[in-house]
């Protein structure tokens, strides 16, 4: 099979269509920063799930715009207009009504409660436990334990609240080389968290956590936060 390099990588190009393209790509990039500037939010980590769709739905109208042609720049800015406009009405009404903030950005979500996970959340939740110790390592968190509760924002940030150095319990490691000791035998007696709901009991032999079922199990420590 012969491949045309010449039509794969330049086609119809000329110098007045490579101008063009400076052009359109400059003045939609510049449309879709300005339409942003307008919505108010200050970096990605703020952004809620509608937001997302917002931004996707700009970068669909200013993408052909950008190399297209046959596409004016004109309607395209209608669009943004008219997203801008969409997004502003219903933040409005979210404003005026919690439900509609509820379905629009979802609910805080309590992913640790009295430095165990909630089993309840952790059922119905889609986010990655080597995501969330990443969180927690961040922050200098090296077990569960330290950890009186964290709550996942609508915005995908965590916030945490621990417990005090005298309050701390014995927890679930978070730290890779800890947690890599996990398994489901137990070799010798000793504090044992669940590497599931970060259950801690003390064992001396294998057996299935009664809080969540799970037999899987790593020396749980005990240290205090530093930070």
């Amino acid at each position: 099979m012969n491949l045309d390099w010449h039509n794969i990588f330049i086609n119809e190009l000329d110098l007045p269509y490579t101008v063009e393209i400076i052009l359109r790509t400059t003045l939609m990039f510049a449309s879709v920063l300005l339409i942003l500037r307008m919505s108010g939010k200050k970096g990605v980590r703020q952004l809620t799930i509608f937001e997302v769709a917002i931004i996707i739905a700009l970068g669909s109208a200013a993408g052909d715009p950008m190399f297209n042609k046959d596409v004016a720049i004109l309607p395209c800015l209608l669009v943004f207009v008219l997203i801008l406009g969409i997004y502003r009405l219903v933040t409005y009404l979210a404003a005026k009504s919690e439900r509609m903030e509820s379905i629009l950005e979802g609910d805080p979500m309590y992913i640790i409660e009295d430095g165990m996970f909630s089993i309840e959340e952790e059922s119905r939740s889609a986010f990655a436990k080597d995501e969330f110790f990443a969180e927690m390592r961040a922050v200098s968190v090296e077990h569960v334990g330290q950890v009186r509760t964290a709550i996942l924002e609508t915005n995908g940030q965590v916030s945490f609240f621990y417990y005090s150095d005298e309050d701390v319990k014995p927890g679930l490691p978070v730290l890779p080389k800890p947690y890599s000791l996990r398994s489901k035998t137990i070799s010798k007696a000793g504090n044992y968290a669940c590497t599931f709901c970060a259950n801690v009991i003390k064992l001396e032999k294998e057996s299935k956590c009664k809080r969540c079922g799970h037999d899987e199990w790593v020396p749980a420590i005990n240290t205090c936060r530093l930070g």
